[in-house]
């Protein structure tokens, strides 16, 4: 599929063919979902952690005999009964982490693409680079592409001065198009990709060429 090249102006200056095995795929909301909740599942840190009553450190010598006290049999002061004694059934660390097929991760992140393209909300600049951060001309930038409310921006290689220029402005976000992630696409409305960053990524997601067998007689 074809669509236009934009400058920083915001007019189209040509077009671009996109390949359809990358932004032309039906959604699959099960994949798309799987990989979402993998991906945030990923971040936590699961460092919670409680003391159990082998843990919490104290005499473990009886505080009063069994019986004719008219007091409750509670042990040693590490009992989880008493005030500053171990927890009984608490947190302790664990890992959240979840495994998914490298090609299904793909396959989500190449839904999402293709949604995006599908809904008119995957813009393709020419190039995007700032001599120095500007936060203005950045901003001017976004007006001239009618982005609204949010934005992802796309970059082949990591730009510094073009993620310094977008730090000051809200739900706005730049980063390289190998760092492309599901949460970040269902989290922003606009994809701005640069034609740099289309090569690169239809390069990394796109499916390999087999190559020709020759039989000889």
């Amino acid at each position: 599929m074809e669509v236009p090249v934009y400058n920083t102006k915001g007019e189209a200056v040509s077009k671009i063919e996109l390949r359809d095995d990358i932004f032309g795929l039906s959604f699959n909301e099960s994949v798309v979902h799987q990989a979402l909740v993998r991906q945030l599942a990923n971040q936590r840190l699961g460092a919670a952690d409680t003391k159990t009553r082998s843990e919490v450190q104290g005499s473990g010598r009886k505080l009063f005999r069994q019986k004719h006290t008219g007091l409750a049999r509670r042990g040693d002061r590490r009992s989880p009964i008493l005030r500053g004694g171990g927890v009984v059934f608490g947190p302790h660390p664990r890992d959240y982490t979840q495994a998914m097929p490298k090609k299904m991760r793909q396959l989500a992140l190449k839904c999402v693409l293709s949604d995006k393209i599908r809904e008119g909300k995957l813009k393709v600049v020419d190039k995007l680079k700032f001599k120095e951060p500007k936060t203005k001309k950045m901003a001017d930038f976004l007006v001239a592409m009618e982005v609204d409310s949010s934005a992802l921006i796309g970059v082949a290689e990591a730009e510094p001065n073009l993620i310094r220029s977008v730090r000051n402005l809200p739900n706005i976000k730049a980063l390289p198009v190998t760092q492309l992630n599901i949460a970040d696409l269902l989290s922003y409305g606009t994809l701005i990709l640069t034609t740099g960053a289309v090569a690169k990524g239809e390069k990394l997601w796109g499916q390999r060429q087999a190559k020709e067998t020759v039989t000889v007689a």
